[in-house]
């Protein structure tokens, strides 16, 4: 009887120790390393960093221009590379940004601007998963630009064929990028080794935002004209289905176990998580007003959504869809996460 009883504890025991499937341990920090959430606060021009544990913005750095609208760490979560859009729109007429901020998140100061010869627009900053490359939309190029993020040197650029090519996702693989073309209303498909376009895909009018799948089977990108959001197959570079949302969507991202993708709904104040195995949504969640970007943390426990109308970050426990607002700056919109 008294075997039972312990072989009955021990297996419980080892049951409440095995990781959940849906998330990833959370890595140890060393002494001295920091965990920050970062976001673009666009009205107030600075870098916002976030304490995730304590939930509070504890420091800010003053942008070099006007504005910055999005923003990625290091792989170390030493730098922040943060792209000076402009005052603009996408599309619209308003000053021309040529240059990128490097800010040490130790010191929590700009220490080199990274200068094009030109006004591009520089928009998304994504590190490339396998060659450690820093991409960059700059639109008025109609190209993605390459950066060594150790030299801070322009290395490359990858054309796009198409004008306002805004935001870029990258294959886990590190093989294709995907831009959304907003006014054209198009995704790019590059190659990412031979710095070229192979593919334009027509989606619709007009599109918003993209993100793709953890196995590199779909890319999502939402009609702005329309509540609903493209499936498109990257086997066959086509839109193969379409998602009813309950309002236009925008930013979106998916979860690490490719489960669920959850996407913001401005007009609705909410965010709509997608069961990716039916393509529905399955759930929505209110948040602040007018969710922007959707960043999803690492061990996929946490997904931070950026409302730029209250200038808050949203942080909505995927385990039981809790919601905690973070007080952010004027503006909040793109978000990254530094280790």
């Amino acid at each position: 009887m008294t075997q039972r009883i312990i072989l009955a504890v021990l297996t419980a025991a080892a049951i409440l120790a095995t990781p959940s499937p849906t998330s990833q341990p959370s890595r140890t920090l060393m002494p001295g390393e920091h965990m920050y959430l970062l976001v673009a606060n666009k009205a107030a021009n600075t870098l916002g960093l976030i304490n995730p544990d304590s939930a509070k913005q504890i420091a800010t750095v003053a942008e070099s221009g006007f504005t910055a609208h999005e923003v990625v760490a290091s792989p170390d979560g030493k730098l922040a590379f943060v792209p000076i859009y402009g005052d603009s729109g996408v599309g619209m007429p308003g000053t021309d940004g040529s240059a990128i901020d490097v800010v040490d998140l130790e010191t929590r100061r700009t220490i080199q601007t990274i200068k094009f010869d030109r006004g591009v627009r520089p928009h998304c900053a994504v590190i490339g998963p396998k060659d450690g490359m820093l991409y960059v939309t700059t639109e008025l190029k109609q190209s993605v630009t390459v950066i060594d993020p150790h030299s801070l040197k322009i290395v490359g650029e990858i054309p796009t064929g198409q004008p306002e090519s805004h935001m870029l996702a990258i294959s886990s693989d590190g093989t294709r990028g995907y831009t959304a073309n907003v006014g054209p209303g198009t995704v790019s498909v590059l190659d990412i080794a031979n710095r070229k376009t192979l593919h334009v895909i027509k989606v619709s009018s007009h599109v918003q935002r993209i993100s793709i799948s953890t196995d590199g089977k779909w890319v999502f990108t939402s009609d702005t004209e329309k509540p609903r959001l493209a499936v498109i197959s990257t086997a066959s570079n086509n839109v193969e289905q379409w998602i009813d949302l309950p309002d236009m969507g925008y930013g979106s991202a998916v979860t690490p176990n490719g489960a669920l993708l959850i996407i913001a709904i401005p007009h609705k104040n909410s965010v709509a998580v997608i069961d990716l195995k039916t393509m529905k949504v399955s759930k929505v969640v209110e948040v602040a007003a007018n969710p922007q970007e959707v960043l999803i943390r690492p061990d996929g426990q946490m997904a931070y959504v950026s409302c730029i109308s209250t200038g808050q970050v949203a942080a909505v426990n995927i385990g039981d869809w809790s919601v905690k607002l973070i007080d952010a700056g004027k503006g909040a919109d793109g978000l990254a996460w530094a280790k």
